[in-house]
């Protein structure tokens, strides 16, 4: 364990997975459960924005791709369903993916029980495979920064793919300004009875570095238990405007706007985020 743990403890490579895959936080049978709960809480900026936030991002939506012109929606990384069911109130015909195999069937089990009809798959969103069925795509809350390079090229090229002619991309970012007071760090956490990694005993060595000619951040934790070492890496990378129209026009997307959020704040180089708006 110990040359293992010694190995581990070095910076990571750029965009490097470690022991885990980089979708494991979502798909670990305990870690997925704590995803969940973190979702489910409307007032956390965890792993759902606050509620209050969420239904400003859909009214805004609404706003800008109206359902009599973009009916189809399909929601990437959609979670427990928060953001689906309000769509399909605004009248959206919903799809929603998730890899999350937890999440997906909370989100199931809530359409059910309140009768919405909306169709929800259990998918890793780099394997989409739709070709010209949806005239709306939402990718919400910096999942796309959290993607290596190769992955978000994959991921876009699904997206256009699944989109009809004309169809909108929408998905949210952080700029470069949110490195501006970040400096690199360590912790550990020992976990007596358990917690949020693993229902037994563990250390958290916790780490944050910065790469910033990338412009890019990683989060590591490496999780020791009796078992064994277990390694989470949460990457996210930054972007500039220049950039993101660089990547959405590659994949073939013909008009990119972008704005300072998803509630449709007008766009500042001083801004911490942006969202970008990008038509077939």
């Amino acid at each position: 364990m110990m040359k293992e743990l010694n190995k581990l403890m070095k910076q990571p490579a750029l965009y490097d997975t470690g022991i885990s895959e980089y979708t494991w936080i979502w798909t670990d049978e305990h870690i997925s459960k704590g995803m969940l709960d973190a979702h489910l809480q409307p007032n956390w900026d965890a792993a759902t924005r606050q509620q209050t936030h969420v239904q400003e991002v859909v009214k805004w939506i609404g706003t800008i791709a109206p359902t009599k012109t973009y009916p189809a929606l399909l929601d990437l990384g959609c979670g427990p369903g928060i953001y689906t069911e309000l769509f399909h109130d605004m009248g959206y015909q919903v799809t929603g993916v998730d890899v999350s195999k937890r999440s997906i069937e909370y989100a199931v089990d809530s359409a059910k029980k309140k009768n919405l009809s909306i169709t929800y798959l259990l998918q890793d969103y780099l394997e989409l495979d739709f070709v010209g069925q949806f005239d709306l795509i939402t990718l919400i809350y910096y999942d796309f920064g959290a993607l290596s390079v190769e992955h978000r090229e994959i991921l876009l090229g699904n997206i256009y793919s699944a989109l009809k002619p004309g169809g909108l991309l929408i998905f949210d970012v952080y700029t470069p300004q949110h490195l501006a007071d970040r400096v690199e760090s360590s912790s550990w956490e020992y976990a007596e009875h358990g917690g949020f990694y693993s229902p037994i005993p563990y250390l958290n060595l916790n780490s944050f570095f910065l790469y910033e000619e990338n412009r890019t951040f990683c989060d590591r934790n490496i999780i020791i238990t009796e078992q064994g070492v277990q390694s989470v890496h949460i990457w996210q990378h930054t972007f500039t405007k220049e950039e993101l129209e660089i990547d959405v026009r590659r994949v073939g997307f013909d008009k990119f706007e972008v704005y300072g959020n998803m509630t449709g704040l007008e766009y500042s180089m001083d801004g911490k985020e942006m969202c970008i708006v990008a038509q077939k």
